[in-house]
């Protein structure tokens, strides 16, 4: 299954065939056919495993027993995560075959994607808790904008080198801004910020 999830990263769907998977993995090509139906039901259990092949810096193994800020914490991890050139390299392949092949990106999110979602919101939950976010900010808003964010950099300029400082800097600043707008008062539709009401 390494075999076939480094063909997919480097060739994509098409690329990825039971041939060139026996040959990258070394055995007889009949012996991943007796295994597997297709290269779709093959690439599905090779995702299902993704998460192992993309190691996460163990950030949240004591959530409640640290001095480090949640937020310090948490931006810790995401410059981990979207720094990893693997990473990158799996999720451009899934949307780029999400057309296709839907069944890769929704197995990769469930896997993945949504138990580290589970882990960022318990953290921004923290975070809003100790006056870090707004008290009445929408977590799941925040997450969306953060990562949509990243991976729009990710996906829209692939060649941006994924340097950590660099990552962090960009990371920080979108989580500021998106913090900002969550702080903002409301204001009535055609009416501009700090503008008295008529």
């Amino acid at each position: 299954m390494k075999a076939a999830l480094e063909l997919f990263v480097e060739r994509g769907l098409e690329g990825a065939n039971f041939e060139q998977i026996a040959k990258r993995a070394g055995v007889a090509k009949v012996t991943v056919y007796r295994r597997w139906s297709s290269k779709e039901e093959l690439l599905t259990q090779a995702i299902e495993q993704a998460r192992t092949l993309v190691p996460e810096a163990d950030i949240w193994a004591s959530t409640d027993a640290t001095t480090q800020p949640v937020d310090e914490r948490l931006m810790d991890s995401w410059v981990h995560t979207f720094g990893d050139a693997r990473f990158r390299a799996i999720l451009a392949q899934l949307i780029g075959s999400s057309v296709t092949q839907p069944s890769l990106l929704a197995t990769y999110r469930q896997q993945y994607i949504q138990p580290r979602r589970r882990l960022i919101h318990a953290a921004l939950e923290r975070a809003r808790r100790d006056g870090q976010l707004a008290v009445d900010a929408d977590l799941d808003t925040v997450i969306d904008m953060v990562v949509g964010a990243a991976m729009y950099r990710m996906l829209i300029h692939p060649d941006t080198p994924a340097d950590p400082a660099a990552t962090r800097q960009y990371l920080q600043a979108v989580l500021r801004q998106a913090d900002r707008l969550l702080r903002l008062p409301d204001v009535p539709h055609g009416q501009q910020e700090g503008q008295e009401p008529a």
